[in-house]
């Protein structure tokens, strides 16, 4: 009987059963994509990793998946791979990581019980596909709550960024299927992320986010790494000092989880870091053949 195993880890967060699940598959050289695909549908996450072994030291060649397609880059893939990499002590903490999915190399340092990856590309700004009416519309809000028009950002993965005035805006939002249907799903980004600039605590600034998709039907993410970078590269680009994000996202599903974000423009070539903390709960295994 040939068997595959995986561990189960929540992610941007020191706390289990919070944070944003993920599972992750070792040692998977030789797997078919149609298998990955499989298995990434059958535990049904928000995101699966696939992890060969590594093709030099330190460095890990990644696939991420989600139930329906595989992802260029995911950043609580990328942060909960590292964590479980650690804590099974194929890596040293002192040395960091470098992990390699479609997207390109990411170097992961590990600190004060966080793991942190620069992303490989600078997050690229457009105009967004819609506008304000149409997002206020799609969110089930009023004019006065949503702030100015969308922009789309990405450093690997587009989203749709949407300014909200309040934390009582973010947790009134009823997501308009049929907009979304007539202005979301034909873009080339199927990823929203709305977020409401609360305050700065310092050189740091407390934002408060959600995050919705579409996979088989439009859901919510609890903690996303890749979204966090864009905004982060999006609003790094309206200033010209560096920029350190705290960011709150799941607290509407329960799964309340922090992200910590920074960019510091054309010092570090408009590269944004993601870091945070992850939990290992649980292995499992899984029957290919019977």
């Amino acid at each position: 009987m040939k068997t595959v195993e995986y561990y189960l880890l929540d992610v941007f967060t020191d706390q289990p059963f919070t944070g944003n699940p993920l599972a992750v598959f070792l040692e998977t050289d030789g797997l078919a994509t149609n298998t990955m695909q499989a298995l990434a549908n059958e535990l049904n996450l928000s995101e699966t990793v696939f992890l060969c072994t590594a093709t030099d030291t330190n460095v890990y060649p990644m696939r991420i998946f989600t139930p329906t397609n595989e992802l260029p880059f995911a950043g609580h893939p990328t942060v909960g791979t590292a964590h479980l990499l650690a804590e099974l002590k194929l890596v040293n903490r002192a040395q960091g990581v470098v992990l390699q999915p479609p997207v390109g190399k990411l170097a992961v340092s590990y600190k004060q019980g966080r793991a942190t990856f620069t992303t490989a590309k600078p997050a690229a700004v457009t105009g967004c596909t819609f506008d304000r009416i149409t997002a206020v519309e799609l969110l089930g809000l009023s004019i006065h709550q949503v702030i100015g028009n969308p922009v789309t950002s990405s450093c690997g993965l587009p989203y749709h960024l949407i300014e909200l005035t309040d934390i009582a805006a973010l947790e009134s939002v009823h997501i308009a299927t049929a907009t979304w249907a007539s202005a979301v799903a034909p873009s080339s980004a199927e990823q929203i992320y709305l977020y409401v600039i609360e305050q700065h605590d310092g050189a740091e600034t407390v934002v408060y986010s959600r995050m919705f998709c579409m996979h088989a039907s439009i859901c919510e993410d609890p903690a996303t790494g890749s979204a966090a970078a864009a905004l982060t590269g999006y609003l790094a680009s309206l200033q010209p000092n560096p920029l350190r994000l705290k960011i709150h996202q799941g607290v509407e599903m329960g799964r309340p989880s922090v992200i910590y974000t920074a960019a510091n423009g054309e010092i570090n070539h408009g590269l944004v870091t993601v870091g945070g903390n992850a939990t290992v709960v649980g292995k499992g295994m899984l029957y290919l053949e019977r």
